[in-house]
This record gives C-alpha cells, structure tokens and sequence, in this order.
C-alpha cells in the first residue's frame, strides 16, 4: 500500500504532531483511546496507544480492541498496531511508514504500509478496503496537519512575545544624567579659576533657593445658587410653571372668549310671540261666531 500527499506546514512541527501519542490519537478518526492509558509511557519498542478502533467499511461498521506502537527509525516513523474484534473472532494487523519530506512551502508526506486481516474485514471486497484506507489516511492528515500548524503559530507567537520582552540593563548600559560631568580636563581647570562665571552661577543658585514659590491661585467658581432661588429663576427664563399651566385659566390673548349676556329685547319677544299668537286665535273665533249668526 503507497499514499502521498502534500500539506503546507513545516516538517519539524508535523514530526512533532506524528510522534505525540496524544496528538496521534485526537488524529485518528474513531479512535477511543483508554481512560487509564498513559500516552507518555514509552518502551524500547515504542510509545503506545491502547483503546477502541471503530472502521467504517463498505457500509459495515467493525471495531477494534488493540494497541498502536508509535516507533521512529532513520528518520521515517513507523505505526505498529494490532487489534481484535469486539464482537467476532477476526484481528487485524497493520504496519504504516511515514516518510517527511521538506520543501519549499511545507511538507510532503509518503505513506508505505501493509494490512493483514482476518473475519469480517477480510470478507469486504478490496474495493471497500482501499476506499476506507483513502478516506481514513486523508482524515488523519488532515487533522494532524491543523494540530501542527496550530503548535507552530504558538510557538511562532511565544518567540515574538520574548522578542519584545525589555531585556535587562547592565550598569554600563545606563546612562547618568545630572552630573555634569560631560566636559574634559580643559573644562575642569575652567571650572575651578575663580571670578570666573562658575561664581556667578553660584551666587544665582544660592539667590534662587531664597526665593519662595507661590503656589497658583487655584480658579473661584460662582456658589450653587439656592434651590428656591434657582427654581423662581428657572421660572421667570421659562415662564409659568406646569402647575399653573394645569390649574389656572389661561391669560391674556389664549383667554376664552365669554358668551355673549342675553339683552332685554329677547327676553321680552319670547313673552310677545305667544300672547300675539292668542290674540289672533280669539280673533278667529269671534269672527267665525259672529258670521254663525248672521
């Protein structure tokens, strides 16, 4: 069995992922490995693996109960493993060869191997088996290569952060300011003649310790106005308040027309119109009497 295949990670971060017990199995796809089984146990013959294998061939499901030998030799690693069926009398056996190839912008992968098998896997067609091999070889590459690339960017960041770590100063490193001592021997003598300007920086010195700083007047802010006479100014700028608004009948040109008073004249045809109308009536029938007669 051959099976190449490229990823672009660096090799020494895959090697470190293909030979990582732990890594090897969160790679494999449907592989359990045992609670109480220590990835970091390694023998003359290898760092193991131990726990359940379930293999997906040709529409059957078949699981494994074994081990896995992870070995390095001449630079190739080597996977050894060995299992039997949980539910049957068959085992199976498989030897697998990585080679790690470096190029350019990643690594190439060569894969050399054999199976020996016995029930129900051996019962499956070759086809079958070729196409679980494909499938399981490129899950498993695919895995190891996100786990690779992602231990080298952490890697890649943890160099960056102690790049920019300050490193520590050595005593001939720092430089001493406030001495004054940045001339020669000329600037020495010049400093040590007397009359000269040195005296004279003196004397200002010794007058400048006499002078007594004020400190700056800290700004004056107008006082808090009183509440009471906060709230007659708040309403003098706004005018009425809303109890006012609410309570008191409004004023001036929003005032409310009053209804007109009614006049004597209205007052005295609301009495005429009936009496006139009585009148006329007994008018009628006086005539209608009088005509009777006649």
């Amino acid at each position: 069995m051959e099976h190449e295949v490229f990823v672009p990670v660096p090799a020494e971060a895959l090697r470190a992922t293909l030979t990582d017990p732990a890594r090897v199995a969160r790679c494999v796809p449907g592989l359990q490995r045992d609670a109480s089984a220590d990835p970091e146990d390694a023998s003359p013959a290898g760092r193991h693996v131990v726990g359940r294998f379930r293999l997906r061939v040709g529409g059957h499901t078949i699981t494994y109960r074994g081990g896995l030998r992870i070995v390095e030799r001449d630079g190739a690693i080597t996977y050894e493993g060995e299992g039997t069926e949980a539910r049957g009398k068959g085992a199976a056996e498989v030897s697998l060869t990585v080679v790690l190839t470096p190029a350019a912008e990643g690594t190439g992968l060569s894969f050399t191997g054999a199976l020996t098998a016995t029930g129900r896997l051996a019962e499956e067609p070759e086809e079958a088996r070729d196409a679980a091999r494909d499938r399981l070889l490129d899950a498993f590459v695919e895995a190891a290569a996100a786990l690779a690339a992602e231990a080298a960017a952490e890697e890649t960041a943890g160099e960056a952060v102690e790049e920019e770590a300050p490193g520590e100063q050595t005593p001939g490193d720092a430089t001493s300011f406030g001495t004054g001592a940045f001339g020669g021997a000329g600037d020495a003598e010049a400093q040590a003649e007397p009359g000269t300007d040195a005296d004279a920086d003196a004397k200002m010195s010794g007058f400048a310790d006499d002078v007594r700083h004020e400190p700056a007047a800290a700004p004056e802010f107008p006082a808090a106005k009183p509440a009471a006479e906060a709230a007659h100014a708040r309403r003098t700028m706004i005018g009425r308040s809303a109890e006012e608004v609410d309570h008191a009948p409004p004023r001036g040109r929003y005032a409310p027309v009053p209804a007109p008073a009614p006049s004597g004249a209205g007052a005295t045809l609301r009495w005429v119109a009936p009496a006139a109308a009585l009148a006329l009536a007994s008018a009628v029938v006086v005539t209608r009497a009088l005509r009777r007669r006649r």
